[in-house]
């Protein structure tokens, strides 16, 4: 083997020093502490790894913000409500605190380009669509982390821990003024994520020691901002902001670190090497967490804005909910690539549907309002006992989640079963208490992985109580009226107080208008988004996914 530091300055003053990124470093270490008892796949060792944390109850995670030049799209909301997932299902089911950095890149070489484009300060431009970011993902359900960390307020420290890497022999200064990571001076360590044998990332660069190394510190041109350093006028490369605002937060070692896959090379890969030359330790980060790309339905590649090929978070916000595209994130594995299509979103759709119409139905069977045969209620708490473990164990591999939702699934389709409407139950026993934990527990589990049932945000204001309220009266005095014009002539006020159901023969017929009308308010109703069901002599309603398409299509 090579011996250490070949090809750096000031190598006398490190000789004394300890042999940090030695070559038996190269290989992962599994960390000393609080193993969790899940697993995750580990994108530095290519499989599942235990999970093992520092500190018990705590997770340090680090990751990658967007370029705030343009609009999001659904390509970065893929990955975010993923990693939002990730991390709910580790604070929620499993208990551990996750303290989550975030860094917006508000200073770039495309910032700069757009903001000429626009004549508009680059400075401005970015706080413009960090701010549209920021309420994307709000609009998405995903939790905000501990802090966003902007790039353009920690460029002192970004000057600092590029002098560092220096110091210690891993970077050098060329006479135009840029800084380079040398890429010999930790040998085969550079390449822990990604085995790129003789790649390259900007080939071309006189100044280059290597064509693998690559820029910390960028000499300013003109017409751009710049920040003064020791080495002149200018602004910091991609991969160093990330290191520096990571290790400002967390120091030395860092538990989990996440991104989209195509950032493990070059950028995850720049940020280990110049953190381990910082550090002068042999592993940074322990576990690197990838999740897959977006493809759009029959392509290939990846949703991005430079293939032009994206659609705005705002722009599928104003056909589509929050809840739809999480459970088309929760129907797929986050490292895995997933097609964005209709038939994709539909299904999604559908299993939110079939979710929401199992406790509408639940509830009126818990109500009174639907008559079933005796449930076989031992079956269904064994069930949900069954579905319980079979959701915990899949969410600690790997984070599974379309497992973890077969298993809800599953568990819908056995109360399903139960519930099936019959015109008379006589002698039949009620079991309400195993519907109302079935509903618990479904709701709770939904809400750890971020999607809201009770549908919150339609609920926010004082209007849309007041609209519910007008609903619940008209479905009251639509079943009234029902009822009366179902009940035979000389029995229909004795039927309508008493409740019981009206005989099968055919109303009077100067109440068959009555009928008529009853079924046309049902009838117009749906397309408003309000299901009504008629269940004997009582009446139920829900608000369904129509209402928000109705609404789409109208603005």
């Amino acid at each position: 083997m090579r011996p250490f530091l070949t090809l750096v300055r000031n190598t006398a003053s490190l000789v004394s020093t300890r042999a940090v990124c030695s070559e038996s470093g190269s290989r992962w270490i599994r960390p000393a502490g609080y193993d969790t008892g899940l697993k995750t796949y580990n994108s530095l060792t290519k499989q599942k790894e235990p999970l093992v944390l520092a500190k018990e109850g705590v997770a340090t995670w680090y990751s990658c913000g967007p370029t705030v030049y343009d609009h999001a799209h659904l390509g970065h909301a893929c990955s975010y409500v993923r990693f939002d997932i990730l991390q709910r299902i580790l604070t929620r089911l499993f208990g551990i605190n996750v303290t989550h950095v975030m860094v917006i890149t508000d200073i770039d070489d495309k910032i700069i380009q757009r903001s000429l484009e626009e004549n508009i300060s680059p400075f401005v431009l970015a706080r413009m669509y960090e701010e549209e970011f920021k309420r994307d993902m709000m609009a998405l359900k995903v939790l905000p982390p501990a802090v966003y960390m902007r790039v353009t307020e920690n460029i002192p420290q970004i000057v600092a821990f590029i002098e560092r890497i220096i110091g210690n022999g891993h970077a050098y200064a060329t006479g135009q003024g840029d800084v380079y990571f040398d890429t010999r001076s930790i040998s085969s360590r550079y390449g822990k994520l990604v085995n790129f044998g003789d790649a390259v990332e900007a080939p071309g660069v006189k100044d280059k020691r290597d064509p693998r190394d690559f820029a910390l510190w960028k000499a300013s041109k003109p017409q751009e901002p710049y920040w003064m350093s020791p080495w002149g006028r200018g602004r910091p490369g991609w991969h160093i902001e990330c290191s520096t605002i990571a290790s400002s937060v967390f120091g030395s070692q860092l538990d989990i670190h996440s991104g989209g896959i195509d950032l493990a090379f070059p950028h995850h890969e720049n940020e280990i090497a110049q953190c381990e030359a910082y550090h002068k330790c042999d592993q940074w980060g322990n576990y690197f967490l990838h999740s897959g790309h977006l493809h759009l339905k029959g392509s290939s590649e990846k949703m991005s804005k430079s293939l032009k090929n994206y659609i705005t978070i705002k722009d599928y916000l104003q056909s589509h909910s929050a809840n739809e595209f999480r459970l088309f994130c929760l129907l797929t594995k986050y490292r895995s690539a997933i097609d964005y299509s209709d038939a994709s979103m539909n299904e999604a759709r559908s299993t939110l549907s079939a979710i929401s119409a199992f406790i509408h139905n639940a509830q009126a069977y818990m109500q009174g309002q639907l008559l079933c045969q005796t449930i076989q209620e031992s079956f269904l708490w064994e069930r949900l006992s069954v579905t319980q473990a079979s959701v915990r164990s899949a969410l600690a591999d790997d984070f599974d989640t379309p497992k973890a939702m077969d298993a809800i699934m599953s568990l819908i389709y056995h109360g399903n079963c139960q519930l099936q409407p019959v015109t008379k139950a006589d002698g039949a026993s009620r079991s309400p208490a195993v519907f109302g934990a079935m509903l618990t527990y479904i709701r709770d589990i939904m809400d750890v992985l971020g999607v809201d049932l009770l549908d919150r945000k339609e609920s926010h204001d004082d209007l849309s109580g007041v609209l519910h309220n007008v609903v619940e009266q008209l479905v009251r005095f639509r079943s009234e009226v029902r009822n009366f014009a179902l009940s035979v002539e000389d029995q229909a006020t004795q039927n309508l107080q008493n409740s019981v159901q009206a005989p099968r023969k055919k109303p009077h017929p100067d109440r068959v208008p009555l009928l008529k009308a009853c079924d046309a308010l049902r009838k117009d109703l749906v397309p408003l988004g309000v299901q009504i069901k008629d269940r004997g002599t009582t009446s139920t309603w829900e608000i369904t996914q129509q209402q928000k398409e109705t609404k789409d299509k109208k603005s």
